[in-house]
């Protein structure tokens, strides 16, 4: 491609809104241009990189034995009814109507489309396993689209569906799908992790998200230095505290703590660690009628140490509290007497269910809320000032130096940015919509399937978070939108620039190398910036001035400084630089 005949446009400033790095340079560069909230024109320079990233996903994809097709945009409104996400899904899913007042959704994913065609093709085990996947554009009708395309409305994104005839062959499904993931990840020539995700309602281990690696990242990654153990926050295990509860050394004491109603100052106030706090969260449950009026509410007490945060996909996993809300103000005020922030499990005015953290079932002489406004116990110790607790569970998120569930080592943890996930399914969504197969003593069983995504518009934006300077982006091979520039100075006022600046990139297309030759005559430091701007990985300057000592000059976009090379070596230099 020579830049006359392409369509290059840069900003010196970002606009502004555009508030994280992918985000601001993918404006500056000239990759997306924004037309509406959330959603955005891919232009020429950054549909180069989405088409790169579709190309390894596809050629993994077919290599792992799934089949494309294409499922449309537009949905039948009944289909998403049959597995009640049409009713259940709240503002994100876009409903519309057509003129004849049917129901339909801009579809932001394809459960229910890949079921229906299952249902009516896979009728026999014979016919299984089969996976099928379709790059497409989805819509989600965030309240809120920022970042670009980290999150906007409009989106493209591979997913896809693979059924079973049972949950053993799922399982081998899922693998062949999350080793596909590492090839196509290893690829793309980004930092990432594949981390152990939490799998909601479906249950078993078989889920993992794959993280970009980003000090940007909306999510925390915990992995184990030591060992390959990774998982994102919610699933990451907190391990029981190794040996006994110390011996109870200090009086239960009602200590005045005016004006302090969090962990945080108490400690401050009393002069001890907060890790000797234990904060109190008041839950609740409600059981309704066929109604849907609540007929019982049930209080829940949970008791955190003060320096810890409650996870809520692992609270939401203990007996009882799949469907829990925070308590209201009157609820807390009824059963303990006394407005939060002095609450605690000693002297409460009606009972309620108490779940204790690992951490805190094993604390001595610790503090908590006295349930009296302005006071705090001190001193406090299972046995001794309140029964042991019935139900200790797993509750908070991990930190930093908690040990490994693999028993490796210390957790570390780091921020990432998801743009892949694979998952199991199981029946979900086979059964709601009959989705069945006869099996080899002719019996119909519900397919078991499994889903597999990919971020095709969002992993561009999470490789710039990742790899990026003052100066721009900086992409890696794989993914840029041209792999290699050449950058005359000069070609319009020297024959011998242009005739050499031709046969190198004759010489680089015959090699097929994905160049692209700068003619348009720009001076050097604004051809130069717009490069370094772009990100391409790979530049050769070629010069009056060099030609006649028979050199070019050389430069990777992450090297400091040129480097000269003879012109008959520069080809071959140039694909010893690269990585692809």
């Amino acid at each position: 491609m020579k830049a006359s005949q392409f369509f290059i446009s840069t900003l010196k400033e970002a606009p502004a809104d555009a508030e994280v790095v992918s985000h601001k340079l993918m404006m500056r560069a000239g990759l997306i241009k924004k037309l509406g909230a959330g959603i955005y024109n891919y232009m020429p320079m950054g549909l180069r990189v989405i088409r790169k990233v579709e190309a390894i996903v596809r050629e993994e994809m077919n290599r792992a034995g799934a089949v494309e097709c294409t499922m449309p945009v537009i949905q039948p409104a009944e289909l998403w009814q049959e597995t009640g996400r049409f009713e259940k899904m709240g503002p994100e899913l876009l409903r519309i109507s057509d003129r004849h007042g049917r129901d339909f959704v801009v579809q932001p994913t394809s459960e229910e489309v890949v079921t229906d065609i299952a249902r009516q093709e896979l009728r026999s085990y014979k016919q299984l396993p089969k996976n099928f996947y379709q790059i497409q554009t989805k819509f989600r009708d965030e309240r809120r689209p920022r970042f670009g395309l980290m999150r906007g409305r409009e989106f493209i994104m591979k997913d896809a569906y693979s059924f079973d005839k049972d949950q053993a062959s799922a399982k081998a499904s899922y693998q062949v799908m999350a080793q596909a993931y590492r090839r196509i990840f290893d690829r793309f020539g980004l930092t990432y992790r594949a981390v152990a995700a939490d799998s909601g309602a479906i249950g078993g281990d078989l889920s993992e998200e794959f993280q970009v690696i980003a000090a940007t990242g909306e999510d925390a990654i915990v992995y184990c230095p030591g060992s390959d153990y990774a998982a994102n926050m919610e699933k990451a295990e907190a391990l029981a505290p190794q040996g006994p509860r110390g011996a109870a050394n200090q009086p239960l004491t009602k200590t005045p703590t005016p004006g302090k109603s969090t962990c945080a100052d108490v400690a401050e106030l009393l002069g001890l660690p907060l890790q000797r706090t234990v904060k109190s969260l008041v839950l609740a449950t409600d059981t309704t009628n066929e109604h849907g009026e609540i007929v019982k509410t049930q209080v829940w007490l949970l008791l955190l140490r003060g320096d810890h945060d409650m996870n809520e996909i692992k609270v939401s996993k203990v007996e009882g509290l799949a469907n829990f809300r925070f308590a209201t103000v009157a609820e807390i005020e009824d059963h303990f007497g006394c407005k939060p922030g002095y609450l605690g499990p000693i002297g409460l005015r009606q009972p309620v269910k108490v779940v204790v953290d690992r951490e805190v079932a094993v604390m001595s002489d610790w503090v908590c809320g006295a349930n009296e406004v302005d006071f705090h116990l001190t001193g406090v110790n299972w046995g001794r000032d309140l029964p042991e607790p019935d139900l200790v569970a797993d509750l908070r998120n991990v930190v930093a130096g908690d040990l490994s569930p693999d028993g490796k080592g210390q957790l570390a943890i780091e921020r990432g940015i998801e743009v892949g996930h694979v998952f199991y399914l199981g029946t979900k969504y086979s059964r709601a919509m009959n989705a069945t197969f006869l099996d080899e003593n002719g019996k119909p069983q519900p397919l078991e399937m499994g889903c597999y995504g990919i971020g095709i518009t969002r992993l561009p934006a999470a490789a710039i978070e990742q790899n990026h300077d003052e100066r721009g982006i900086i992409w890696p091979d794989a993914i840029a939108p041209f792999t290699v520039v050449i950058c005359p100075i000069g070609m319009d006022r020297s024959e011998e620039v242009k005739q050499a600046a031709d046969k190198l990139y004759a010489d680089m297309l015959a090699q097929g190398m994905d160049v692209l030759l700068d003619d348009r005559g720009e001076r050097p430091g604004a051809m130069f910036a717009d490069w370094e701007l772009i990100g391409v990985p790979h530049r050769v300057v070629l010069s009056d001035r060099g030609l006649k000592e028979g050199q070019v000059e050389y430069q990777h976009r992450r090297d400091a400084a040129a480097t000269k090379v003879a012109v008959v070596e520069v080809l071959a230099h140039v694909k010893g630089r690269m990585t692809v």
